[in-house]
């Protein structure tokens, strides 16, 4: 979540502060080619679809925007991904003299998000790409614009929830007779075990019936930054039936950083934040 003190207006500032902490260093090569992309394709737009980036920045659900803003939504994403990017990368610069080992370990896990942020720069946006070579803005009408949301990679792995009489043994019998390896977790709303094999991850959960749905949730997804998965969620009018906290409350939570979707069908799936990608 964005913390930083924004105007409330002009964009042309916000875009200042974007250079300043790329011009420090630290950052992706290609991050400077990002700003040049999305600076470019505000100054075609008219005026109101900066001031709609604007509202974003300072907290307007995308959901609540006009339906002029959603047909462009992409750009509103790769915008608020680079804002929370490079706040990320100014705050790794702050280094304590003396760190705990709470803020070491908020240190990795900030540093492990910063690739999924980087992931889209240098590709397309609304059909417009930055030549490398020339530093200039080119259509792009060979490349399908559905590339664009799968370039984020917002969703790491999804995890299948079997409730269990005795979740210990069955995760004793998935790890001897099956090859899997159990983590057992209790930082997190539901305690569970979660089991993993190549690709396949399973949660076992307790319950006092072995078919019946887990306490809360019937379906986990591991994301390394809820952030922008939520603004997509949320701006496709999905059902969100657990918030999405604030980065910076969420530090000392006994729990993931996470928030809930209900689907179609009323099944309950938590989008839940994992430095460690699976």
């Amino acid at each position: 979540m964005l913390s930083k003190n924004y105007p409330e207006h002009d964009i042309n500032i916000v875009f200042d502060m974007f250079e300043k902490v790329i011009s420090d260093g630290g950052v992706a090569d290609n991050c400077g080619a990002e700003l040049t992309l999305i600076n470019k394709l505000f100054a075609a737009m008219p005026p109101e679809a900066s001031e709609y980036a604007m509202m974003m920045l300072h907290g307007t659900p995308a959901a609540e925007l006009p339906q002029k803003a959603q047909e462009i939504m992409p750009l509103y994403v790769r915008f608020m991904n680079l804002a929370e990017y490079l706040e990320k990368v100014e705050s790794l610069r702050n280094v304590p003299s003396d760190p705990t080992t709470a803020q070491i370990m908020e240190r990795h896990k900030i540093m492990d998000s910063l690739e999924e942020h980087e992931k889209p720069f240098g590709q397309q946006l609304l059909g417009i790409k930055i030549n490398e070579e020339t530093k200039q803005t080119e259509e792009v009408s060979d490349e399908p614009e559905e590339q664009e949301g799968s370039a984020l990679h917002l969703m790491n792995a999804a995890a299948a929830v079997f409730p269990c009489l005795d979740p210990l043994k069955t995760a004793l019998f998935y790890e001897k007779n099956l090859g899997f390896r159990a983590a057992h977790l209790d930082d997190e709303k539901m305690p569970h075990i979660r089991l993993t094999r190549d690709n396949i991850v399973i949660v076992l959960v307790q319950s006092p019936v072995r078919i019946a749905p887990p306490v809360l949730y019937e379906l986990i997804i591991y994301v390394s930054e809820p952030l922008l998965l939520y603004h997509e969620l949320k701006a496709a009018g999905v059902k969100i039936t657990e918030e999405l906290p604030e980065a910076e409350s969420a530090i000392n939570d006994t729990s993931n950083r996470q928030f809930a979707i209900e689907d179609c069908d009323g099944r309950k799936i938590c989008i839940s934040q994992s430095a460690d990608v699976l």
